[in-house]
């Protein structure tokens, strides 16, 4: 391979093109991201960036000194792949050509349907809507957060931290049943009403209300909320729409194999918009989790250099984490399919818990609330587990 094009200049395809110069790759490396900025890290964005303990410096991914002998070509959004004549299509009209192809476009936050253009309603999913973000809680007054999953919690939790008064609606009875399960979801999402958030479960929104600016969150059982901030947090979408058409397999992000690889011969996915396919569960898996942005892809660029298959073993269970409200919360491996869950150490009702979560007796999944050690040792014991 003489050239190799990483498209997405985040986490996934910075670890990427790490990856590369660390498995010997000498040739040429062109990094194409559709955003201006060098890669940062997104975790930060949702707490300690919004909250103004961090700065945008305190984000960089990349270390000082580090010189991965790249192309950059920021600010340049890909728009087709060209299969036949191995070329990326950029929103320019520029074009990259390539031997090798990684894939690490990730994932967009969804817009609320009739909110273009309103003032006052927000995604949280760059830096450059944390900053938009950041100005307007600085201003003060009601903020409703729309969706009671992880970002939208950790946003809540960030402001209610700075006085503004919160509420958060959900369309499910409980917040945070997906990746927990019912119960403990009901446990983590108890932090809100700990704190003085309130938390509406089980209640769409139809809509918002306001002329220039949105003054209030109509809900479909008639209630209104007032609200001069909204911040909208009802999930992603795996930015793949550039591939239609080019012959890589899509279902939910890019179709790839337990080693990263695509339908296409020289071109892997990694990341947010990669669909891997899991053995311990024996389907794939669009994992949207910073781990899997770091570790899978070194996985993914031996098999784009050695020409096909290798063996990539089995991965680590997906690892996430989120700060809330003062409380660490970590979990590993999956709950769906789980067919009980038990408090291990600690207690509910104080917020401090290690539950483990099994199937047929054995550990598929453990959640720590303020149990860090005790996590971690649950953690390697999923990961040793086949």
């Amino acid at each position: 391979m003489r050239t190799v094009a990483v498209v997405g200049a985040s986490l996934a395809g910075l670890s990427a093109a790490r990856s590369l110069r660390r498995q010997g790759y000498d040739g040429r490396l062109v990094v194409i991201g559709d955003e201006l900025h060098r890669p940062y890290d997104r975790p930060p964005l949702s707490k300690e960036f919004l909250s103004g303990v961090l700065g945008e410096r305190d984000l960089a991914l990349e270390t000082d000194g580090e010189d991965l002998r790249a192309e950059w070509l920021l600010g340049t959004r890909a728009v087709g792949l060209d299969a036949r004549e191995r070329t990326v299509r950029l929103a320019d009209g520029g074009s990259v050509r390539a031997d090798g192809i990684v894939i690490a476009t990730g994932a967009a936050a969804r817009q609320l349907p009739g909110s273009e253009g309103l003032a006052g309603v927000h995604v949280l999913r760059t830096l450059d809507d944390a900053r938009a973000l950041r100005d307007e809680l600085a201003q003060g007054g009601r903020l409703v957060v729309i969706g009671g999953g992880f970002i939208g919690a950790e946003v809540a939790s960030t402001a209610s931290a700075l006085g503004l008064d919160v509420t958060v609606v959900e369309a499910a009875p409980t917040p945070l049943a997906g990746p927990l399960g019912e119960e403990m979801g009901r446990i983590v999402s108890a932090l809100h009403a700990d704190h003085g958030v309130r938390l509406l479960c089980g209640v769409g929104v139809k809509g918002l209300s306001g002329e220039a600016r949105v003054d209030a969150v109509l809900l479909e059982d008639g209630r209104t909320v007032p609200a001069d901030i909204v911040v909208v947090g009802v999930g992603a979408r795996p930015c793949v729409e550039w591939l239609e058409g080019s012959g890589v397999a899509l279902d939910n992000g890019v179709t790839c194999g337990a080693d990263g690889r695509t339908s296409l011969a020289g071109v892997v996915a990694v990341g947010d918009c990669a669909s891997w396919y899991d053995p311990r569960a024996g389907h794939h898996r669009r994992v949207e989790h910073w781990t899997g942005a770091q570790e899978r892809p070194a996985a993914a660029v031996a098999a784009l250099l050695a020409g096909g298959a290798v063996e990539p073993g089995v991965p680590r269970p997906p690892y996430f984490w989120s700060d809330q409200y003062g409380v660490k919360i970590q979990f590993a491996g999956h709950a769906a399919g789980a067919d009980s869950v038990t408090i291990e150490q600690g207690a509910a009702d104080d917020r401090d818990v290690l539950a483990v979560y099994r199937r047929a007796g054995h550990p598929v999944a453990v959640l720590g609330m303020n149990q860090p050690r005790l996590f971690t040792r649950w953690r390697k014991q999923l990961a040793a587990t086949p």
